[in-house]
């Protein structure tokens, strides 16, 4: 069965199931306005999970250079959309990573499509982060990676505890980030306003 077969069926699958859930929760869902939701709805969660078909370690093969330089590589405030694996709402916020190279630089564009196809998951934000961070590591083999993710969880604040403001941070080193020298450059670097 070819992919996009596949893709078919899991979607009218997804649709007849969204139609039940809006009849449990006491809709009509034959209403002119939800007529259409049961279809978008499954395309949305479709693409909300799409990183399930992507190999975050082949998107940074694919740009990955020889090269000879050896300091701190960071690419800062990366967005970060993800579903709670809890309750299946959004939790979002910013993905900070650096690396120091051993031998290989990657194109810098393929750092947030690694965080993409992590975050197009069902997810909690410390296997995110420890996700990326391997994905790195052992890929590009650097003498040491860094990831900070800085998250709102609306599993908290649209219901549970109802803390609008909270904000949930998850860190994750190898290498020379374990040492406190390396780490503070990096948290220095990603607090500041460079640009």
């Amino acid at each position: 069965m070819s992919q996009e077969i596949a893709e078919k069926h899991n979607l009218k699958d997804l649709e007849l199931s969204y139609s039940t859930i809006l009849k449990e929760v006491g809709e009509d869902a034959t209403r002119e306005g939800l007529q259409k939701t049961p279809h978008r709805a499954a395309k949305a969660l479709n693409f909300l999970t799409k990183g399930y078909a992507e190999n975050p370690a082949d998107i940074l093969k694919s740009a990955m250079f020889k090269e000879e330089y050896s300091q701190m590589v960071v690419v800062k405030d990366i967005e970060v959309y993800s579903l709670c694996e809890h309750h299946l709402l959004p939790f979002f916020g910013k993905a900070h990573i650096a690396y120091i190279p051993n031998g290989y630089i990657v194109g810098l564009s393929k750092l947030p499509r690694v965080v993409d196809a992590f975050a197009r998951r069902l997810q909690v934000q410390e296997r995110l982060t420890n996700e990326i961070r391997d994905c790195i590591q052992s890929t590009l083999k650097p003498m040491g990676v860094a990831v900070v993710v800085e998250c709102s969880h609306l599993c908290m604040q649209m219901r549970g505890v109802q803390k609008q403001n909270s904000v949930t941070t998850t860190s994750a080193f190898t290498g020379e980030f374990l040492k406190e020298t390396t780490r503070k450059e990096f948290i220095s670097l990603i607090s500041s306003r460079l640009h």
